[in-house]
């Protein structure tokens, strides 16, 4: 606790220090209110010989932290806009609105005013400022590169992969780490589901992501425990100006799995208050491979038509943003229900693979049989900040609950019935059911102090997860973390930056006891007898630790260079704790280890690069040490009593060591014609423990994508683009994984943007897999079955956007 105290104290003086310090913001608007993102403003004057720079935010919004009192000119820069300058005489800490107009005068007709692209410059400045690894995508990239979900959205990035589940739903690894090794935030806040599953994808509707933020590399000391490997941070479509309404309608259909969905948009806004509403539906039938016939363990299965029966699906969610915005203070509430309900590919699911009525599921490709899961999950955000003299607040508090119900036959395995009881309370279908509520709460104070600018910070999260159905995997639990984290970032001069940071954090994790609902037999001292067993345990473990970053930035006018060293830590989750029972998805028998210590990471990053004006090259390599990496090992042991003699599979610790690198070229041969460059690199292995000399479960392959665009400059609103991915073998492999040949697969992109009712319209295109090839996926949830990726998909997809003034 000692340490606690010093940490708080620091806080402290940093808050009564920095009390002396004047603060100049406010947020630039267009004549016609518009918020106006990545303006330049810069401020001269006062007793600094130095000008001080900063661009506006999302929401036209900046911060100038000033040392004394004095005049100060205050000049505002945006492509296609006049210049605006502003003397200002700064006595006190002040709020200011900049109004800038367009290159023609106000007053003309609308309909003579060319298209303006604005540049986002804040992805520049993150990666200038940042020691991290960072990538930002907005929401045009993801309209680009419409997948199946978000995080096939994603997947094109360097570093970045999924594990696919089907064609709508995938979970994200970062650098070849995922599962609870990786934080995804929604709004400001956790997003808590049923992660630990390789078969449970992320709730999010990637209609409703305005950006997406991804970092690569440990970031515990901001989002704590399971950060272990990087995070993602989906931000919300930012706040309406003052006085407009609007929307947008975007219309998507794909070949693959004959889907249709839309997504409708609808906001507004007075002075102060604001509101965004979404509602988006897809409906998909059954996906298709290349290939007429695959093998589950050696047992052939025949597809209908190509198609992987019972893999359709559907996808309701709704969204609605509310809230205050003022000059100082700003408090937004966001409502979300997303809900889905998909079949599992009827041949890889179950204890035997064989019974599957081909005949019922084949009658129709867009049905929902069993197996299927049911997901809902709901989530109310709020964020408030305040602007207090020299500080900024923040707070986000947030609940969720995900409802997760898999259901599926009954087959019994062991001592079970043979036939189901009719006086069971739990249905006969219902094989399992995860019902979490989450309960979170953030606060940040932003500050500076003479050349440092501080943020500190509290975070504490408490999950309440219960269980149901007939079968036993996972015990119920209750976790409490919290956490609190100071980092510093220390301006030297105008090339290079200093970073630090340091966290501590606290878990408690409560598992709750088990017990079979059928008898089963045991050999005692006195004969055979029959008794409810108990799976689980009742078990409290408690979990502390410190973590630390530390990092530079130095930047010229071409090169840069940005490195980081750190610690981060992991809590082991209930699942590796208190696993009992069989994993129908991979038919295997899982059993917990209620011995397990937290993961510990220790990493490096560094991250090279050159920027002139037609190319630019970044090359990012990195190494990880764990000394206790948790991962579920397979043995020599079946279990014929419970899992039906599927092989025992238990979780145990190693050290490990990781390393490899992203690299990124791009390069302008002509105006609009432009080659892209996009490879990454992972070898891991383990140091110790049975699986000595073995690489990690999911572990990529080395790929390399190659991009050729074009965008006429007369119309900059068009494009076509082809992506060539090559990707390597992937013979280092960990049983029960195979190995994996590698594969080429060609991507088509194009797109334009029209009018249609003087409204701008947004044509988006592709071809994913044009060639329709054969190939494997080493990171596919299907890969152990030898299930191929899906074949030649056409996607076309619609916006729509519209808006207006509304009257003052």
């Amino acid at each position: 606790m000692k340490r606690s105290y010093i940490l708080f104290f620091i806080l402290l003086c940093g808050i009564q220090l920095s009390a002396q310090e004047l603060h100049l913001s406010g947020r630039v608007f267009s004549f016609d209110k518009k918020l106006l993102r990545g303006a330049k403003l810069t401020l001269d004057g006062g007793h600094s010989d130095v000008p001080k720079v900063t661009y506006t935010d999302a929401e036209g919004a900046f911060h100038f932290t000033l040392p004394s009192r004095g005049k100060y000119t205050l000049l505002a820069q945006l492509h296609g806009y006049r210049m605006e300058k502003k003397d200002i005489d700064l006595q006190m800490s002040r709020v200011i609105q900049v109004t800038m107009q367009d290159v023609l005068e106000p007053g003309k007709d609308a309909h003579e005013l060319k298209e303006v692209t604005i540049m986002d410059n804040r992805q520049q400045i993150r990666q200038r400022e940042d020691a991290l690894n960072v990538e930002v995508v907005n929401s045009d990239y993801l309209q680009r590169h419409l997948g199946g979900s978000l995080m096939k959205s994603l997947e094109r990035l360097p570093g970045i992969k999924t594990i696919g589940i089907g064609s709508g739903q995938s979970k994200p690894l970062i650098r070849g780490l995922g599962f609870n090794r990786v934080v995804v935030v929604d709004k400001g806040v956790k997003h808590e589901g049923q992660q630990w599953g390789a078969d449970h994808g992320l709730e999010l509707d990637q209609f409703a992501a305005n950006e997406v933020e991804l970092i690569k590399g440990a970031a515990s000391f901001v989002y704590g425990s399971d950060a272990i490997a990087g995070a993602i941070d989906v931000k919300p479509a930012a706040v309406p100006a003052a006085h407009t309404f609007g929307g947008s309608a975007d219309l998507i259909g794909k070949s693959n799995n004959q889907l249709y969905g839309t997504s409708l948009n609808l906001y507004g806004r007075t002075d102060h208050w604001f509101m965004d509403s979404r509602l988006t539906y897809q409906n998909y039938g059954d996906y298709r491979v290349p290939a007429d016939t695959i093998f589950v363990y050696d047992y052939a299965v025949r597809l209908h038509e190509r198609q992987l029966r019972n893999t359709a699906g559907r996808e309701t969610n709704i969204h609605l943003n509310t809230g205050f915005i003022g000059e100082r203070f700003r408090s937004v509430f966001y409502f979300s229900n997303t809900f889905s309900n998909s079949g599992f590919f009827a041949n890889a699911h179950g204890l035997e693979p064989r019974r599957v009525d081909t005949d019922l599921h084949d009658a129709s490709s867009r049905d929902i049989l069993m197996p299927s899961q049911k997901v809902n999950h709901f989530k109310v955000i709020n964020r408030t900040a305040w602007q207090l003299s020299a500080h900024r607040l923040e707070g986000d508090l947030g609940f969720q609950r995900n409802f997760r119900q898999e259901f599926s036959q009954y087959v019994n395995h062991g001592y079970m019935p043979p036939v189901y009881p009719a006086d069971m309370e739990i249905p006969a279908d219902l094989e399992r059911e995860f019902d979490k509520h989450v309960y979170s709460a953030n606060l940040k104070d932003y500050f500076s102090l003479g050349r440092h600018s501080i943020t500190a910070g509290l975070n504490a999260e408490f999950q309440d997860n219960t269980i149901n159905g007939w079968t036993f995997l996972v015990p119920s639990f209750q976790q409490f973390t919290g956490g609190m984290f100071v980092y510093d970032k220390l301006k030297i001069n105008e090339k290079l930056l200093l970073h630090g940071a340091l966290r501590y954090d606290y878990g408690r994790l409560r598992l709750s006891e088990y017990t079979d609902w059928f008898p089963s037999m045991s050999d005692g001292s006195t004969g055979t007898n029959a008794e409810y067993l108990k799976r689980a345990e009742n078990l409290t473990r408690t979990f502390n630790s410190f973590v630390w970053s530390a990092g530079m930035n130095y930047n010229e006018e071409h090169f840069f260079m940005k490195a980081n060293v750190g610690k981060s830590f992991r809590m082991p989750i209930a699942k590796e704790l208190g696993a009992n029972g069989v994993n129908y998805h991979y038919f295997s028998y899982e059993r917990g280890n209620p011995a397990l210590s937290p993961e510990q990471s220790y990493q490096a990053d560094l991250s090279l690069g050159w920027k002139a004006p037609r190319w630019s090259v970044q090359l990012s390599p990195f190494y990880n040490y764990f000394p206790n990496y948790i991962y579920l090992n397979p043995t020599a042991d079946h279990d014929y009593y419970y899992g039906a003699g599927n092989q025992v599979f238990r979780y145990e610790q190693s050290r490990v060591m990781r390393y490899g690198a992203e690299l990124q070229l791009q390069y302008e041969f002509l105006h609009g014609l432009s080659a892209e460059v996009l490879g990454e690199y992972l070898y891991a292995r383990q140091l110790s423990g049975d699986k000595k000399g073995y690489t990690l479960p999911f572990s990529p392959p080395a790929s390399v994508l190659f991009n050729l665009s074009w965008s006429p400059m007369q119309d900059k609103g068009s494009y076509i683009s082809v992506d060539y991915r090559l990707t390597g073998r992937q013979e280092r492999i960990v049983p029960p994984e195979k190995k994996t040949a590698g594969y080429r697969v060609v991507n088509l992109q194009a797109g334009t943007k029209t009018k249609l009712w003087r409204q701008p319209v947004q044509v988006s295109l592709q071809v994913q897999n044009l060639l329709d090839t054969r190939y494997l996926n080493h990171t596919s949830f299907y890969r152990l079955i030898e299930l191929p990726e899906a074949g030649r998909n056409i996607v076309l997809s619609l916006k729509v956007p519209f808006a207006g003034m509304l009257s003052h």
